[in-house]
């Protein structure tokens, strides 16, 4: 590895699957990273064009404590004066502090951007950015979706692969893995989310969206004013304030647009606005933009798609 780049993304890899945040990490690394976890090799197609070297090493389970001796071994035999930058995934925010506790550094949660010797963490709800200059090797959490993916490559990867990680076995013995309920799951790692805003009209409205978000196999979020309101919990509000996602699709219904909401959306494939105003920031950003009322539209889908799953039933 090029010690004149001074970081080295961890990614945590979970059957072959790279976690929310991933390919930030390894852009902000300059695409220098070690994988590790299980399905290495099924995870490399999505590394192409963000990474330039990558460290693989395989383990028998994704326990976080297994991630973090084989990621600790694999730091100090290949990268042992870069620091690391692991994605704020669940993986990663469980593989991080255990990370910084084996290689003996400080742990920066949070970051919004990572160099070699500077971090910057968002505070009090992303009013403040407090700035830390750092001269050692360090383990920092980078949020997802704040940075983007900027610049691409068009080389293919060197691959190393670390075959033997000795010492390393699984804590625990996996019996099942089963799929994630998408109306409980992080948000920072679902795929599909449906969010709510002021444009909905009351906490009822919020109960049909967690409906229809179940039966589009989405999570809902929602924004700060309906969190304020009591309507719905804090683990559910989308912005600087809140949780910073990265979905694949993203509808909202009645949400304006504020730039509180609007960054911490990170950068969805797709994304579909329901409101009355044609022209506010989020029917702007919008791939589809349906200009009406938020409340009709959302109780017309509800009613369609429970025709649908009776009939399906049926």
């Amino acid at each position: 590895m090029n010690a004149q780049l001074g970081l080295v993304a961890v990614v945590p890899v979970r059957n072959g699957v790279l976690p929310a945040g991933g390919l930030e990490a390894l852009g902000e690394c300059h695409g220098v990273g070690v994988l590790v976890g299980t399905d290495l090799e099924g995870a490399l197609p999505d590394t192409r064009g963000v990474a330039t070297r990558l460290f693989l090493t395989p383990t028998d389970s994704c326990a976080s404590r297994v991630l973090a001796d084989a990621a600790a071994m694999a730091i100090r035999t290949h990268a042992p004066r870069l620091s690391a930058v692991v994605p704020a995934s669940p993986d990663g925010r469980d593989l991080a502090p255990l990370l910084a506790r084996r290689l003996d550094r400080a742990l920066f949660a949070g970051a919004t951007e990572v160099s070699a010797h500077r971090v910057r963490i968002a505070r009090q709800g992303g009013l403040a950015i407090a700035q830390f200059d750092v001269h050692s090797p360090f383990v920092a959490t980078l949020q997802p979706g704040v940075r983007g993916v900027e610049n691409r490559v068009s080389a293919t990867p060197d691959i190393v692969r670390v075959t033997e990680v000795s010492g390393v076995t699984a804590a625990v013995t996996s019996v099942q893995v089963l799929p994630p309920d998408v109306s409980t799951m992080d948000l920072a790692e679902a795929p599909r989310i449906i969010g709510g805003g002021a444009g909905l009209d009351g906490p009822e409205r919020f109960a049909r969206l967690g409906e229809v978000s179940r039966a589009l196999d989405a999570s809902m979020g929602v924004t700060r004013v309906i969190t304020d309101r009591g309507w719905v919990s804090h683990e559910r509000q989308i912005g600087t304030t809140g949780v910073v996602v990265d979905p694949r699709l993203y509808i909202s219904f009645g949400i304006s647009g504020a730039v509180q909401h609007t960054s911490g959306l990170g950068q969805p494939d797709h994304i579909i606005s329901v409101n009355t105003d044609a022209h506010c920031p989020m029917m702007q950003m919008s791939d589809l933009a349906i200009v009406a009322d938020a409340n009709d539209v959302l109780e017309a889908l509800a009613t369609r798609l429970s025709s649908e799953a009776q009939r399906g039933v049926a």
